[in-house]
């Protein structure tokens, strides 16, 4: 249902339409002329895509302005469906159409025998509709059932029922093609379509028409048509027809951010934080290890590539650890919220549905998920900490001291340990950085202690997501 009403200065009228100057234009050249504005300022394509600023979205530009019809490949969780959708802002705000046409007539340039004999009847009074920009985008998600009356359209047996012949054409109900006229069409995984319906838009995407059931109906659309794909369906199992490939003009491949910097912007612009009574902190080392584990996830040899580990693997960890600490700060009474390590062991819940593994039997996820972990813990403690207490920390443990850490632990457990281990405290406050709560400097303390026990200077004894830290040489 259209929300949006068209303002009232817009004619209503063909008389009007035609008396205020309006020329009417192909959705290409109306994506191109905005584009080439949109160039001239400097603003970008899209600002909700991070991480393409410099790969994707130059490629996808120049391949508008081309005016082609596009194929994004990219496994899944890299945004293309985001990037399609961000199209619709290159249209004209307002488009007028011939009122009540199911295919968005042109009023200068009927289509359908509806706006046809519309417009023969009612001439410079035929009434005019307006149809805003985020209605011109039509998204069918391809299935092996998606059958042709879906997509291109079917005799109405109620309307031969009414009286109509089946070879009259008023006797056709439009498909999802037809109705995106004068605007966008985006078909997502476009390899999982029988072949059958491939063959259907070879005429669609080169001579932009559509036959229905046979009818001698020749609809000269005008389209945009943009597709999705995961390359290993789209160039090595054959699921794609080779006449189908050719009609696309532009062929784009998208990728996962290259830098967990970018990552970790993705993961601020979409993690849904639960409202709370009482802040939330997120400290930096949490931000990084949680989006280093799909990065880590990524170069894993046990883990499978072909299916891809999408950015919502990121997005869905640090909502579930950012619960993780919600859930001990309602327990505790802790005065804010603020991740630890030892919330990370939540990440198991929420990655195990978003990961496939190549070599080894689900029974084992849980084991290689921690390990997975434990490695981009390492990494970031490597490449961020440098420890000038790690020796007297450790020498503090070479006495009868230990540590707990857990999930449950409420922060003032932590802070009697600091106030009696001051090279802890020390080394855990110039790690949470300048001017941060008791809840990040604990935070702090906890990275620090996992630090220096996977650098193997410290031992640690594990049961789920409590800890005791000491000594390696007891």
């Amino acid at each position: 249902m259209n929300t949006l009403l068209a303002p009232d200065h817009l004619p209503t009228t063909l008389a009007g339409l035609r008396a205020a100057g309006y020329a009417p234009r192909s959705v290409r050249e109306e994506i191109r002329a905005n584009l080439e504005e949109r160039l001239r300022t400097g603003q970008a394509l899209s600002s909700a895509v991070l991480g393409y600023e410099d790969t994707v979205l130059p490629q996808l530009e120049t391949a508008l302005l081309a005016g082609h019809d596009i194929i994004l490949l990219g496994e899944r969780g890299q945004a293309k469906t985001r990037m399609i959708r961000s199209l619709v802002e290159l249209l004209d705000e307002w488009l007028p159409i011939v009122e009540g046409s199911e295919v968005r007539d042109d009023p200068f340039a009927p289509l359908s025998v509806f706006a046809q004999e519309l417009v023969a009847e009612r001439g410079e009074e035929t009434p005019i509709a307006w149809v805003h920009r985020s209605r011109r985008l039509a998204e069918k998600l391809a299935s092996p059932d998606t059958s042709m009356a879906d997509l291109i359209g079917e005799v109405d047996p109620i309307k031969v029922a009414g009286g109509l012949y089946l070879d009259d054409p008023r006797a056709l109900s439009f498909g999802l093609v037809p109705k995106s006229n004068r605007g966008i069409f985006a078909i997502n995984e476009l390899p999982d379509l029988s072949e059958r319906i491939q063959v259907g838009l070879l005429n669609v995407l080169e001579e932009r028409d559509v036959q229905i059931r046979g009818h001698l109906v020749r609809l000269e659309l005008d389209l945009l048509v943009v597709a999705t794909a995961n390359p290993e369906d789209y160039t090595n199992r054959g699921r794609l027809i080779t006449p189908l490939k050719d009609r696309f003009g532009s062929q784009i491949r998208t990728h996962y951010p290259y830098e967990i910097s970018t990552e970790v912007a993705i993961v601020r612009q979409e993690a849904q934080l639960p409202r709370a009574d009482r802040p939330i902190e997120i400290p930096w080392f949490i931000e990084d290890i949680v989006t280093r584990v799909s990065h880590v996830a990524r170069q894993s040899h046990v883990i499978s590539q072909r299916s891809g580990v999408s950015v919502r693997l990121s997005i869905a960890n640090f909502e579930i650890v950012v619960a993780s600490a919600l859930r001990r700060a309602l327990r505790t009474g802790d005065a804010t919220i603020v991740p630890r390590i030892s919330d990370l062991a939540a990440m198991v819940q929420s990655t195990q549905g978003k990961i496939e593994f190549d070599t080894m039997d689900d029974e084992d996820a849980d084991q290689v998920i921690a390990a997975l972990i434990s490695l981009a813990v390492r990494q970031s403690f490597m490449e961020h900490v440098v420890l000038e207490e790690a020796g007297a920390i450790v020498e503090a443990f070479a006495s009868e001291a230990v540590v707990h850490t857990g999930d449950d632990l409420a922060d003032q457990d932590y802070l009697d340990v600091l106030a009696v281990m001051p090279a802890l405290d020390e080394a855990a406050r110039r790690v949470a950085g300048d001017d941060a709560s008791d809840g990040v400097v604990i935070s702090a303390a906890e990275f620090v202690l996992e630090g220096l026990h996977l650098t193997k200077r410290l031992a640690k004894d594990a049961s789920g997501a409590r800890a005791l830290y000491r000594s390696r040489n007891r």
